[in-house]
């Protein structure tokens, strides 16, 4: 329930000080104004702040065997692991269901299916594997589940050094859908022969639990840094003797 609880503080800061600046947007403007409505913000990011950190953290995860956590992840767009498998290399990258559809509609399925999750029990991943003297890689979107993993579309497209999916310029293949059943269950036998299956999915659901987590808090203390004008902010920072509330998978530090 994690995401949750992140995305109703987040609500709860943005709600209140957008409350507070309707009722005062009809006095005069003026320093102390001003001064007063900025010192309601910080305080109210504060108190937020105190609160998600105060969460309790999702239980520590690790990765399947044979992958490991690709350096610097939580800060990045790239991939959140890799591993060898034979010559090739293979890199897995992960969203949320809520970047690829309307979050109305996933709202709607987080009433209708609340339970631990919290929301999070259909990712998104992408997974490349790729040869060295190859110029193009195979790309695969799957749609990963508790129990399952399902094959979206299988691309080649151009490898990339940083890791990331380049935009192709010429045709990558055809439909999953349109290939025959006997394709598409060898194509499922491929990834599942490179550990892509629902083995990943509690890692990789603990690890977006504390990327939104630390997104979260970094985003209190910019916002606070902005409106202070200050480099460091104390008033955002977390008291002392508090703890982090999540330490979520071992992840790889920055």
């Amino acid at each position: 329930m994690l995401r949750r609880a992140l995305a109703t503080a987040s609500r709860r800061a943005i709600g209140g000080a957008l409350h507070q600046q309707c009722r005062n947007s009809s006095q005069k403007s003026s320093p102390t104004v001003t001064s007063a409505v900025n010192s309601m913000i910080l305080r109210s990011l504060k108190d937020h702040y105190v609160e998600v950190s105060n969460m309790s953290p999702p239980p520590k995860v690790s990765p399947p065997e044979g992958f490991t956590i690709v350096k610097g992840a939580l800060d990045s767009h790239g991939p959140v692991l890799k591993r060898q498998f034979n010559n090739e290399e293979i890199s897995v990258s992960v969203m949320r269901l809520a970047n690829i559809v309307d979050q109305d509609e996933v709202d709607d399925n987080e009433d209708d299916d609340d339970d631990d999750g919290g929301g999070i029990n259909q990712l998104f991943v992408h997974v490349d594997v790729s040869k060295p003297g190859k110029t193009e890689s195979l790309n695969f979107l799957c749609g990963l589940y508790p129990d399952a993993l399902g094959i979206h579309s299988v691309a080649l497209r151009p490898k990339s050094d940083e890791g990331f999916v380049i935009t192709p310029d010429k045709f990558t293949g055809p439909l999953f859908e349109n290939l025959d059943e006997k394709t598409r269950d060898a194509f499922h036998n491929y990834i599942d022969a490179r550990g892509i299956n629902e083995s990943l999915f509690p890692f990789l659901q603990a690890w977006l639990y504390v990327r939104d987590h630390r997104n979260l808090m970094r985003w209190f203390k910019s916002v606070g840094s902005v409106i202070s004008g200050r480099d460091a902010v104390k008033e955002i920072e977390q008291p002392k003797g508090a703890t982090s509330g999540v330490n979520g998978p071992r992840v790889a530090k920055a």
